[in-house]
């Protein structure tokens, strides 16, 4: 693979996550408007595009409550600063078998399996620029989850998505993933341009190693735009390598808690470091109107 470094960059802020992150840093935004307002804040330090899960305001819990999502769309279409809006549409896809003994029947209280229509309906309702379609199945994180995106249920999202004018950001965490959403543009249920995330080192996909990161960037065809990260430790190495690979960058709280060893970071201090890596490597970081034409977005306040 030849250089074929990206010259023109955006950021991607990935403000909260649904990840076991709010008891490690109280910088972690819980509320809907704390989410909102750390958004805010990362768009003004130079992220183009926020990335938004909600969460339960007292406990920091995942969440998939509309009104939250509501809150937070209204409040970062209505800030004094432009931003591309991505939701996640990831939620709802949680299996969590029993013990190995006894997997089924699987735990009531920690599975959350919704339909199609459930999974997508504060997009429909949000209408964002862009939402996540995780494009596989996998375990994920630790013991008895499995990230459950069945063909089936890919194919009825996809289209949604499409039929609802919002693009999907294809979530790939391993080679596989990107091979089904090849499947899915070829079977017109996402239309170009195709815009996808390489998540690397999310346990248990692709670790984040630079054999296999290239393995991910060298299945990405030609005419997709690309981005990547890594978590932890990774995130600002990898600022640098999805540039250099020819992509755009993410950063946030959702991958990453520091911005050095033992200082908890904002999303606004993880833009800020970002942006210095990418205009020393000589590229220009672009911002959310640019963003739009180049992958066709259309910005619309919610229903």
């Amino acid at each position: 693979m030849t250089l074929n470094m990206n010259r023109e960059v955006f950021i991607t802020c990935a403000v909260t996550g649904s990840g076991n992150t709010q008891n490690r840093s109280k910088l972690v935004p819980r509320s809907p408007k704390e989410i909102a307002n750390s958004a805010i804040e990362a768009a003004k330090a130079g992220a183009a595009i926020v990335h938004c899960h909600v969460r339960e305001p007292d406990t920091g819990l995942p969440s998939r409550n509309l009104s939250y999502y509501r809150e937070v769309t209204q409040i970062i279409r209505e800030a004094d600063i432009d931003v591309v809006l991505n939701l996640t549409a990831g939620m709802g896809g949680d299996m969590v078998f029993g013990p190995t003994e006894s997997p089924l029947p699987y735990s009531q209280s920690n599975t959350d399996m919704a339909g199609a229509s459930e999974r997508i309906q504060h997009i429909a309702e949000c209408l964002p620029e862009i939402c996540t379609l995780d494009c596989g199945t996998m375990n994920f994180a630790e013991a008895d989850y499995v990230m459950t995106n069945t063909p089936g249920m890919l194919r009825s999202m996809a289209k949604m998505m499409t039929d609802l004018g919002v693009r999907p950001e294809i979530e790939a965490f391993d080679t596989g993933h990107l091979w089904f959403a090849k499947q899915l543009v070829s079977e017109g249920l996402i239309e170009d341009p195709v815009v996808v995330q390489l998540c690397m080192s999310v346990p248990w996909g692709a670790p984040d190693d630079l054999n296999t990161f290239l393995a991910m960037v060298n299945n990405v065809p030609q005419n997709w735009t690309f981005s990547a990260f890594s978590l932890g430790r990774n995130q600002m190495p990898y600022v640098a390598a999805a540039i250099l690979a020819g992509g755009n960058v993410r950063v946030g709280l959702e991958d990453n808690l520091y911005l050095e060893k033992g200082v908890l970071a904002t999303n606004a201090q993880l833009v800020e470091k970002a942006s210095k890596i990418i205009t020393n490597l000589g590229a220009k970081i672009i911002g959310p109107e640019d963003v739009r034409k180049k992958l066709s977005l259309l910005k619309r306040n919610p229903k």
